[in-house]
């Protein structure tokens, strides 16, 4: 696998919030259908570590941050409209339609 195929997605919660649950199950689920085996999802909660809202310019939670590949993009919420989470983050593209 080339670098150039990762998606690298971080999630930011705040605990286990039904939204932050929600919000994880929906990204797995989105990765899992339309990136296999091309995607890391690392989650951050902030009430275990505050300090890394500030590196990606934190400020409402659950976000879902796109690391890689450039430009970093953001999706607030709990990610339920898999239309706008695909298209926000250019998977849409990747994808196979």
């Amino acid at each position: 696998m080339s670098k150039e195929e990762l998606v690298e997605l971080r999630l930011y919660v705040a605990g286990q919030t039904p939204k932050s649950i929600l919000a994880l199950k929906n990204i797995t689920k989105y990765c899992k259908e339309h990136l296999e085996g091309r995607y890391t999802i690392e989650v951050i909660d902030l009430l275990k570590n505050p300090q890394l809202a500030e590196g990606d310019q934190i400020f409402a939670i659950p976000t879902l941050v796109r690391k890689f590949p450039e430009p970093i993009r953001k999706i607030i919420g709990d990610l339920s409209n898999e239309e706008k989470v695909l298209v926000g983050l250019n998977i849409r593209t990747l994808a196979s339609k």
